[in-house]
């Protein structure tokens, strides 16, 4: 039995190690660098900081504000503020020492968990937050207490303003809206635009709880296209397939599945006039094994207090206008239910990524497609997240034949999120 280690490390904010040995797959004999984080760590550090300072600045105001002018409610807001603050210094604490710490030994697959870790943490205390946002609303519910409008109002106005200039700055990094929902205007994750004849079309791999076939969808909606179409999968190998299209209601579907792995070009055509091709690549995750939690869990802080902002601006507003001071608890109610489901969403995504859960069972399924050829065969594969856009991987292969980590390597290399190989092989039984 022999065991190689491989590894496939893309370019970041750090010094290049030195290359695997090409000839055998082996490692130099200078360190195994172990640097797994998010492409744009520095920039989401940096937009932290910039958070903190303005919630800070706002903190210091509020209460220096309602110190000097009497105001019991400013002074409530500016103690808010701060914890506010607070669950912003997690996150950009735990940017800065996983960033300070790439390189320390001690940390066997780096540091790049560590903002799941504080996501983790930010989780539980908005769960926290919610629980006694609800508490006090539904205290207030029971025994109503007078409101100072004309002071909470503002005040309300003034901390929404505050979280969307806060929502900005922490975003500015890419798109991380705390649903995850896409824009309407944007076409249904997976599928590919394209166009024939001058219409625009759409074309995906569905394989949702389904075997994969293609399905093929006209102007990017599920209205039926007109045209009696097929696709011809083209493959690196030069082996060809044609799949035949029938109608599925709102769209047409390839009757025969798609065999694994699901890399290779699919030309459109009409008859033997090829329409359009486009390339299929099966290498990359879905968006949990790139997703940074320690930034969406800043961003969910301020999205959860800027949802409470708008909860309680209408309710004071009713309030205010038709007497319901029922209003104001049941919007507290409102906004801590919102704040619970996010807190469970992010607890059970990074609580998956802290105890190792696979982080994509379809990759696991294309690693073994890539491997399994020519009498090899999977044995045992384990797959985990060491950091955000980073997966690691060990693979038990059982083989007939002598090849190296370097073989299989060359078999893995166009899985780009793939950061840290090991390969074990062991020789077939011979009956």
């Amino acid at each position: 039995m022999a065991v190689e280690g491989i590894a496939v490390l893309r370019p970041n904010l750090f010094p290049r190690r030195a290359d695997v040995n090409q000839a055998d797959g082996t490692f130099p004999n200078e360190p195994h660098r172990h640097v797994f984080l998010a492409a744009d760590h520095e920039s989401s550090e940096r937009r932290t900081w910039a958070v903190i300072a303005l919630c800070g600045l706002m903190m210091f105001a509020e209460i220096i504000g309602g110190l000097l002018f009497g105001s019991i409610a400013l002074i409530a807001d500016g103690l808010h503020m701060s914890t506010h603050a607070g669950a912003l210094l997690l996150a950009a604490l735990a940017y800065s020492y996983a960033r300070k710490h790439a390189d320390d030994a001690r940390f066997t697959f780096g540091t790049g968990k560590l903002g799941d870790l504080a996501g983790f943490t930010s989780a539980i205390v908005l769960a926290m937050i919610a629980l006694f946002i609800g508490y006090e609303a539904i205290v207030r519910l029971l025994q109503p207490v007078p409101i100072r409008f004309a002071e909470a109002i503002p005040i309300a106005l003034l901390g929404l303003a505050v979280n969307i200039v806060s929502a900005w700055l922490l975003s500015r990094g890419g798109d991380r809206h705390p649903h995850g929902h896409g824009h309407q205007m944007e076409p249904p994750a997976g599928r590919k635009q394209i166009s024939i004849d001058g219409s625009r079309w759409a074309l995906e791999i569905f394989e949702d709880g389904v075997p994969p076939r293609f399905r093929l969808y006209v102007d990017g909606t599920d209205g039926a296209p007109g045209a009696e179409l097929s696709i011809e999968t083209v493959r690196n190998n030069g082996h060809r397939q044609v799949f035949a299209l029938q109608h599925r209601g709102g769209y047409l579907e390839s009757i025969d599945e798609i065999p694994e792995p699901h890399c290779f070009t699919a030309q459109v055509c009409t008859g033997s006039e090829v329409k359009c091709s486009i390339a299929f690549e099966d290498d990359e995750p879905t968006g949990s094994a790139h997703r940074d939690n320690n930034m969406r869990a800043a961003i969910i802080h301020v999205a959860a207090d800027a949802t409470v902002s708008m909860f309680v601006i209408v309710g004071l507003v009713l309030a205010r206008t038709f007497g319901w001071l029922w209003m104001d608890p049941v919007a507290g109610i409102a906004g801590a239910i919102v704040i619970a489901s996010w807190s469970y969403g992010l607890v059970r995504d990074t609580g998956a990524i802290l105890l190792d859960m696979n982080p994509d069972r379809k990759l696991t399924d294309h690693l073994r497609s890539a491997i399994e050829g020519d009498g090899d065969r999977v044995t045992d594969l384990h797959l985990w997240r060491v950091g955000p856009g980073h997966v690691a991987a060990i693979i038990s292969v059982v083989t007939r034949e002598p090849r190296s980590a370097a073989f299989y390597r060359s078999r893995l290399a166009r899985f780009k999120v793939l950061s840290h190989v090991t390969v074990e092989t062991s020789p077939a039984a011979i009956n």
